[in-house]
């Protein structure tokens, strides 16, 4: 059985309303403390990326299963300029916006599992999964 809710993102207040609703999903699937922290994080990190970087974009946020064990999955996808190399754009202090180029590698660390296509002139597509222990 899988559980799934779509948010927009596209201004400020919908990167704390996507924050919100992953922690509660989180608590729901009996994630701890710490992971409840890491997948906020890698989420709010995420949705900020689409906004800033594309202008905006979505996340699907579900709860998944492999055998008895629960996990929530986020989806992002944004209809944006794309990442012509994925690559260095995985790569610890790489920029484009003058931040700390910390957010698609500190993103990628934070989540079990961490899936990004991208086609320049098309958009981005992330998938993360945080899995319950």
């Amino acid at each position: 059985m899988t559980t799934a809710e779509e948010l927009p993102i596209n201004v400020n207040g919908d990167v704390v309303l996507v924050r919100q609703h992953v922690r509660t999903v989180a608590v729901n699937v009996g994630l701890s403390l710490v992971d409840q922290t890491k997948v906020v994080t890698a989420a709010s990190e995420l949705a900020r990326n689409a906004l800033v970087y594309a202008g905006g974009g979505q996340v699907r946020v579900e709860v998944v299963h492999k055998g008895v064990r629960k996990g929530l999955r986020m989806v992002f996808s944004d209809n944006g300029p794309g990442i012509p190399d994925i690559e260095q754009a995985l790569t610890d202090g790489w920029t484009t916006g003058g931040g700390l180029g910390l957010g698609l590698s500190g993103s990628r660390r934070l989540v079990d599992e961490f899936d990004l296509e991208s086609t320049p002139g098309e958009g981005t597509l992330i998938t993360v999964t945080k899995w319950a222990r």
